[in-house]
């Protein structure tokens, strides 16, 4: 899972034709340290099929204005560069794992 550290590194991975799954996290956050593990693992399992990029909110606070960012941590589902959908808090793995493959799914179909 490689970290977003700019709006440039942003527009280079809108440009994947994989779906994307944003993390925006704070150190801080123990929710977000509670879900980054579970966020980790799906990465490894779906690294072929979709891209996993992590923004830390308090060091990209563009990003995160941009998004409109309230609460962490906050996922972001992309396909073909637009915002499919954002949850908010933590997910279980396997509520996670199914939303993926939902992308995934509707990937291939295109």
């Amino acid at each position: 899972m490689k970290e977003i550290k700019n709006v440039a590194e942003l527009n280079q991975a809108l440009k994947q034709d994989k779906p994307i799954l944003l993390d925006f996290y704070a150190n801080w956050c123990g929710p977000c340290r509670i879900l980054l593990p579970t966020v980790e693992r799906l990465s490894e399992k779906y690294n072929d099929d979709f891209q996993f990029f992590k923004i830390n909110v308090d060091s990209n606070q563009e990003l995160a204005q941009q998004f409109g960012v309230r609460s962490i941590p906050s996922l972001f589902f992309i396909q073909d560069g637009e915002v499919q959908e954002n949850v908010v808090g933590v997910m279980s793995e396997t509520g996670l794992d199914a939303k993926i493959q939902h992308y995934i799914q509707a990937n291939t179909l295109t």
